[in-house]
């Protein structure tokens, strides 16, 4: 970016007032490039252009395409945000959120043919065919056409009736009594027919009108005998009913609630929106937003416009987490309803659960464009918010261990996005300890790796990436510690500790002055259990080859003509202390450095030694 822009720029922030309002960013065009409203105008734009290679790359994009901006100065934070949409909905700058109304309706279809299919379809065609709706939910449709088809044992499979009877054996769905079988041959096409006009009856009037339909063709058919096609009524009729209480478990008590969570990666602000109407999940929606901003302000954004483009805004705003503008956004959306908004963050209880269930939904999303599994991404998410970080997808982990004062080392594990990267795990020895000392072994460690962090040299991945949180096993004085050397370098990362119970099981996260409960939190309870766990695992492991390593040679050194030097060429060589223990002359002798003389020194020693 042009740093003669930068500071033309910064410069003029010194004029802005400390006082809300709305900024209009402009390109060298004069474009308006993007629009946002602040509490403090002076803090806000100014923050734009300090420190401009520490943004995230897209809000970098952003600001290198800045040349000019100005400001409109509000008497209030409320009238800032309905400002600011309205200049968002009348210049629609570039990198602002801009949700457009959905044109697209959904049509269940009913073909014209001797065997008619039900379908779920985008857009009606002109084909002859029956459509019913529109529909603005394509959740809704796919559902009812997935229920129509499983109660009524309609066919879904690719074959053509009736050109396609007995051609094959039938299909999995006719043995588990989800398909009537129609390829059989043995389903006369009036008795198909019959059970596409019930199906219709139940997606135009409601399960409920189906059932009595139902249950009183069921009675006729029975006082006349003819048990088969009672008995074809009962079947359907306990379809429905399944599927009925399969609804109640979506159902909850509420007219009208929309449910939102958000997961923040890789520059990108996932979000989910459940909702519920007349006691039922009726809906969701996913919505996928690069972020040009903090995620805080891209959501606050993003609630604007969306419920300002719906007819239909709920009473009630389930979200995860209290935001700076959640009471503005409240005021506002109960002016644009002309009805109270309730907007709230459930902490226990079936609200919770809702939360979750929308939080899964957001990684079943982002799962299903990366390699990633839902847990791991719902984890990162739900511990950088619990740490009031954002969502840490690089984390460094370290451990001491010690066997005495002869032998100290750390251990640093990387997970990256959730998962263990082994391939950037690093060992220290400690160096110049007379006695065990976590706290200067902690702080050795840090200041060594960092070091080669700040190397302009220094071509190892696993020391040129900066993480996004650094973990340490250990309490309050551990984390002190590792604050302190961070500090020292300059360097902005996240600090805390990982605490165990006394039955050495991960109890909570640590502050340098309180401890944080994660036992409720099941996914960041695993992670930090799996990053602890591994940590350990590793510098312990480390720890005891070092100090296995540092016992046999001072065995070797016992033997005349063996220093440091040939005891290193010894074990370069042969690998274990046993090698060397059965080693022949010969071998021995090859060993670079080694003469003769020496060599019969070891097997001497060993001889005497048995």
């Amino acid at each position: 970016m042009d740093m003669e822009t930068v500071s033309r720029l910064n410069k003029k922030t010194l004029t802005l007032p400390n006082e809300s309002g709305v900024y209009r960013m402009m390109n060298k065009s004069g474009d308006i490039i993007y629009i946002g409203k602040a509490k403090n105008l002076k803090n806000r734009v100014s923050s734009y252009f300090r420190s401009v290679d520490k943004h995230l790359p897209k809000v970098y994009k952003m600001v290198e395409n800045v040349w000019d901006f100005d400001y409109i100065v509000t008497d209030s934070e409320f009238e800032a945000l309905i400002l600011e949409c309205s200049l968002i909905k009348q210049y629609t700058p570039k990198y602002n959120i801009l949700l457009k109304d959905d044109k697209g309706y959904h049509y269940i279809k009913i073909t014209k043919e001797d065997y008619p299919r039900i379908t779920a379809e985008f857009q009606k065609e002109d084909d002859n065919a029956t459509y019913i709706g529109p529909y603005m939910s394509g959740m809704v449709v796919n559902e009812t056409v997935d229920e129509v088809t499983r109660a009524f044992m309609l066919p879904t499979c690719q074959c053509r009736f009736p050109q396609d009877f007995r051609k094959h054996r039938p299909c999995l769905n006719f043995h588990i009594k989800r398909c009537m079988g129609v390829c059989t041959g043995k389903i006369s096409k009036e008795r198909y027919n019959e059970a596409i006009s019930e199906a219709l009856v139940f997606i135009k009037n409601g399960g409920v009108n189906a059932l009595e339909n139902l249950t009183e063709k069921m009675n006729v058919a029975a006082e006349n005998l003819e048990f088969e096609k009672a008995a074809r009524y009962r079947d359907r009729i306990n379809a429905i009913n399944r599927l009925n209480e399969k609804q109640k478990v979506l159902e909850f008590n509420h007219k009208s609630l929309d449910v939102i969570a958000t997961v923040f990666t890789e520059e990108k602000l996932y979000i989910a929106i459940l909702v519920f109407r007349d006691n039922r999940m009726c809906d969701k929606k996913v919505f996928i937003l690069d972020c040009y901003n903090d995620a805080s302000t891209v959501f606050t954004e993003f609630l604007m416009a969306y419920y300002k483009n719906i007819d239909n805004i709920p009473f009630e705003i389930f979200v995860e987490n209290t935001f700076e503008d959640l009471d503005v956004i409240r005021t506002v959306l109960t002016q644009i309803a002309d009805k109270k908004i309730m907007i709230s963050v459930p902490k226990r209880g079936r609200g919770l659960e809702l939360l979750q269930m929308a939080k899964n939904n957001v990684a079943q999303e982002i799962s299903r464009r990366t390699n990633r599994t839902g847990k791991e991404i719902v984890a990162c998410d739900e511990l950088g918010k619990l740490l009031g970080i954002p969502a840490p997808m690089y984390i460094e982990a370290y451990d001491i261990s010690n066997f005495g004062a002869s032998t100290i080392v750390g251990g640093m594990v990387v997970f990256e996005k959730g998962r263990p990267q082994k391939k950037f795990y690093k060992k220290f020895t400690i160096k110049d300890q007379d006695i065990p000392d976590d706290y200067s072994a902690m702080s050795q460690v840090l200041t060594r790796r960092f070091m080669h962090y700040i190397d302009s040299e220094e071509k190892d991945m696993g020391f040129k990436t900066l993480p996004d949180l650094i973990l340490v096993d250990g309490g309050a004085g551990h984390v002190s510690v590792a604050k302190q050397v961070i500090d020292n370098f300059g360097l902005k990362v996240a600090v805390f500790g990982m605490v165990k119970d006394n039955k050495h099981r991960t109890r909570a996260i640590t502050a340098q002055n309180e401890e944080i409960a994660i036992n409720t939190l099941k996914n960041v309870f695993t992670l930090v259990t799996n990053i602890q766990d591994e940590v350990h695992r590793y510098s312990i492991e480390f720890s005891r080859k070092s100090h296995s390593k540092n016992t046999l040679y001072s065995a070797l050194l016992q033997i005349d003509g063996i220093g440091e030097k040939r005891a290193t060429e010894l074990f370069k060589k042969f690998k274990t202390y046993s090698a060397i223990k059965n080693a022949t002359l010969e071998d021995l002798k090859s060993v670079k450095g080694l003469n003769e003389s020496t060599a019969k020194n070891i097997m001497k020693y060993f001889n005497d030694e048995k």
